[in-house]
């Protein structure tokens, strides 16, 4: 049962490189549904599963950390969609992409920091690279009021997917 979860964990990382591969204007959101479903069959299979032997705990932790780092772009993409007032006739709207350039990128590394601290036995360094990246946004944020917006909703979007995919590294090594 462990080899299926971590199966299902870099099926996760393979369609979230995938979607994030076609951009953020052409993925669809439904992509950001099917990455969620593959994740929580991963957590419920890892559950389910005894302890895992050293070698799949190992690779449960790569398939973890590619997982959120390459499905991630996606998932917070759909948050700001959902959450987009441009539907209502309002630019400059979380979704909008101009506004925060350079966030998905930034995104990418944030992710990756995310599941290192956590996955180090370090949740503590979870404030530190949150507030890294607060205060290198600050005049941004301040500025601009969908910016700000944006910020919070792709920040939360993106850590709690990143904690998601360890969670499932945890549950295997568990």
């Amino acid at each position: 049962m462990t080899v299926v979860a971590l199966v299902l964990l870099a099926l996760v990382a393979a369609v979230g490189l995938l979607l994030t591969g076609l951009g953020e204007r052409r993925r669809p959101v439904w992509g950001a549904g099917v990455l969620a479903v593959l994740l929580a069959a991963a957590a419920a299979v890892a559950w389910s599963a005894g302890p895992a032997s050293e070698g799949l705990a190992e690779g449960a932790v790569l398939a973890a950390v590619l997982a959120a780092v390459t499905a991630g772009s996606p998932v917070a993409t759909a948050v700001l969609r959902a959450a987009d007032p441009t539907a209502a006739g309002v630019m400059g709207g979380p979704s909008d992409p101009q506004v925060l350039r350079g966030g998905a990128w930034i995104g990418v590394l944030e992710r990756a920091a995310v599941a290192g601290t956590l996955l180090a036995g370090w949740p503590e360094g979870l404030a530190v690279v949150l507030a890294v990246k607060g205060l290198g946004r600050y005049n941004e944020l301040r500025e601009t009021p969908a910016a700000s917006e944006r910020f919070i909703l792709g920040t939360l979007a993106s850590s709690l997917w990143a904690a998601a995919c360890v969670g499932v590294a945890v549950l295997v090594r568990s």
